[in-house]
């Protein structure tokens, strides 16, 4: 039986993404990988082009090889297959340029997909029905969010694509801090995680209520969190300005830089 999901590159997003379509029972997926991260048991995975043609063909490789990698698809994927890109820097009309049949969807989903509390941002020119398969195809790994321009990208990318990787940065720094101020490693570690996970839940849990607002709730006056934040908060700003700015501006060297 031909999978009507095909997923190209199977990494650490490719794969993110196979776990929550399996646990929804939104298979068969084949994976098109000749050296694919991790794969549940029954996913059927080769190097090339499985037989038949796909419903939804998934683009997770690196954008550097694209091109190269995709081409073999080009001339299996047709009107009725829609083309879907978890890439940075590769825009919608650069993969129309190989599929110029398909439908196209550009995505940008984060790791969390891969237990369901992900946040993907989403563009399309193709109409109702593109977006309504890609809303299917991403809704199980999380938060779907629909871009009017495609410009945002950059920016999105830098923000909540790469945006785990500087949550998971802070929970080691607080971590290390933790056990320069007197805490046995571990403990430390463990409150570090168990703080930041909290505070994230409790934030999701009150989606109307401001960041700073929950904020000032925490932080009495002359309190041991205002002394903390003192000193945090008039770097914090700048500093994730800088980090974001530098995340979008390789997305968008990725862009100039694409096959």
């Amino acid at each position: 039986m031909t999978a009507p999901i095909w997923l190209l590159g199977c990494g650490n997003m490719g794969g993110a993404l196979l776990r929550r379509w399996l646990a929804d029972e939104m298979g068969p997926v084949a994976v098109i990988d000749p050296a694919p991260r991790e794969v549940p048991d029954g996913v059927r995975v080769s190097a090339a082009p499985p037989g038949g043609h796909p419903d939804v063909l998934v683009l997770a490789v690196k954008p550097q090889v694209w091109r190269e990698a995709a081409a073999p698809l080009a001339a299996i994927a047709g009107p009725l297959t829609l083309v879907v890109s978890v890439m940075a820097g590769v825009t919608t009309a650069d993969i129309a340029s190989l599929f110029p049949q398909s439908a196209i969807v550009r995505a940008m989903p984060n790791t969390p997909a891969g237990i369901g509390m992900g946040v993907t941002a989403l563009f399309t020119a193709a109409g109702d029905l593109a977006e309504g398969a890609a809303e299917a195809l991403f809704s199980p790994a999380g938060t779907t969010v629909w871009l009017d321009d495609e410009g945002q990208f950059d920016a999105v990318t830098a923000v909540s694509g790469s945006g785990p990787g500087y949550v998971f940065a802070f929970i080691e720094a607080l971590a290390a801090a933790g056990a320069a101020a007197g805490l046995e490693p571990g403990l430390a570690a463990r409150l570090a995680r168990a703080t930041v996970t909290g505070a994230a839940a409790l934030a999701a849990s009150e989606a109307t209520t401001s960041a700073a607002t929950l904020r000032e709730r925490v932080t009495s006056p002359q309190g041991t969190t205002a002394a903390g934040l003192a000193v945090l908060q008039p770097g914090l700003a700048p500093l994730l300005a800088d980090t974001v700015a530098a995340a979008a501006a390789r997305s968008r060297a990725l862009a100039a830089a694409k096959p």
